[in-house]
């Protein structure tokens, strides 16, 4: 039998932006470059490596160099060249000796990410729109880089595959791979969830997790679109509103509050979600919700809501409420985090930026020659999510898994054809948002606007 991962890979190859022979994954190494871990007693200068230069990107860039003073920006690679010269300029103003990007080293076009890794460097950022993410992670491990992966790790279960076969891989290899999930880096919620596993609000009854914000990259509309562009040039600019790229507002961003629901059920999975979700702005020919909420059963029959919605003129806020038989958690992004119950407490530390610890925790761990993998907690964060949407977008109960052969019928029973319905499991789904091949030229239609109960399940 084949591995589902390798053919999953085998769909998500794509080539470069002038229209060049389709790219194997990346499995080298430069000779003439020591990797990270051989690093880790010397005093060599890290070369560090971006792949995806927008805000977030440049971002993870500045706190890499400032949680480590021997360490270059020395590669970066974007679909646009626009994007280098921005960032560069960027993070030239405040490290202007350690951006140091020579002309051949900046890569653009969708196979750039295969030549900086193969330029060299020894730490890779990877940051660009998360429908590359399980491709990009896979070559960054065959390369034997040390990862820093910004959430989320794919957008479908092609992608999940993938992606959780190169963190395997990665554990093998004892290579660093931090996760962009920060929360779990913050000071004040590493120390919230410490109390919470310890008992101090008694037993999980349920949890409600909000995440509400305005609109987020907003699609322009189809006559805004340049002459000549081509489908996939004109969705890779606007990515977050095409769920092949983003995975959709639930899994691109709101995937942070399904993260810190999985941190306090102990990053076990749940049992299954029912869910609900639509579009009440106009997509603009793309095709993602702008609401959701899911309700999430873990085992005990402990539900967990997780609500988002990106609308304007709403009330904002990200919070999660965690009831427990003696009290309730409450973690908010104003106020300190505090229980009210029994034991009363409130955080009164001093919350460093998570953003920077966990940058700090990734060059420290390779300094020390430690290892640090977040492989496979951010990978069921990722599927979690994926799997909310998914209960959304089709108005069906989501399983994780498929445990629920129906029961033999008695002798002369009629057949209860519902109870023999093979459930919908997240962990046999076989969804493939990506195209078999990819140039910026393509045209490409990506999967209509979700209908409840008309949309299947793969």
């Amino acid at each position: 039998m084949s591995d589902p991962a390798v053919s999953a890979f085998s769909r998500r190859r794509f080539l470069n932006a002038s229209g060049g022979a389709l790219l194997a994954p990346a499995i080298f190494t430069s000779a003439g470059s020591l990797l990270a871990q051989q690093k880790a007693d010397s005093n060599e200068t890290l070369k560090i490596g971006l792949i995806g230069c927008g805000g977030r990107g440049t971002g993870a860039a500045a706190q890499a160099l400032g949680a480590d003073y021997n360490s270059k920006i020395v590669a970066m690679a974007d679909a646009f060249d626009s994007q280098i010269e921005s960032s560069i300029k960027n993070l030239s103003t405040n490290f202007p000796d350690r951006v140091d990007v020579k002309p051949d080293k900046r890569f653009t076009g969708l196979d750039a990410y295969q030549k900086l890794i193969d330029c060299g460097v020894d730490v890779v950022l990877l940051a660009t729109p998360p429908g590359f993410r399980p491709l990009h992670l896979t070559a960054a491990v065959e390369a034997g880089k040390h990862i820093f992966c910004e959430k989320p790790m794919a957008v479908d279960a092609a992608g999940y595959l993938v992606a959780q076969a190169a963190v395997e891989k990665a554990k093998q290899k004892k290579l660093n791979l931090v996760a962009g999930f920060c929360w779990r880096y913050s000071t004040s919620r590493i120390e919230c969830y410490k109390r919470l596993h310890d008992g101090e609000i008694g037993d999980i009854t349920g949890i409600l997790a909000t995440y509400y914000s305005g609109p987020v990259k907003v699609m322009p509309p189809a006559a805004g679109r340049p002459a000549g562009m081509g489908d996939v040039e004109w969705q890779v600019r606007n990515w977050y509103n095409f769920s092949w790229l983003s995975g959709d507002s639930l899994v691109e961003q709101a995937v942070h509050s399904l993260d810190k629901i999985c941190w306090a059920m102990k990053d076990t999975p749940p049992v299954s979600v029912i869910a609900t979700g639509g579009r009440q702005r106009p997509a603009e020919d793309g095709n993602i919700y702008d609401h959701f909420h899911c309700a999430y059963e873990w085992g005990n029959g402990i539900l967990c809501h997780f609500t988002n919605r990106q609308m304007t003129g709403c009330h904002n806020e990200v919070t999660d409420t965690i009831q427990g038989t003696r009290g309730r958690l409450v973690i908010g992004k104003g106020p300190a985090p505090f229980i009210d119950g029994e034991k009363r407490w409130r955080w009164r530390g001093e919350e460093k930026n998570m953003y920077d610890l966990e940058h700090q925790a990734l060059f420290n761990a390779i300094r020390k020659g430690e290892v640090i993998n977040d492989g496979d907690r951010m990978m069921s964060s990722t599927l979690i999510a994926i799997m909310g949407r998914e209960a959304a977008y089709t108005g069906q109960k989501i399983m994780w898994k498929d445990d629920s052969a129906p029961a033999a019928p008695e002798a002369g029973a009629k057949s209860d054809k519902k109870s023999e319905r093979v459930a919908l499991a997240i962990l046999s789904s076989k969804q493939d948002l990506a195209p078999d091949n990819l140039q910026f030229g393509d045209k490409f239609v990506p999967t209509p606007m979700p209908r409840p109960g008309v949309t299947k399940f793969a």
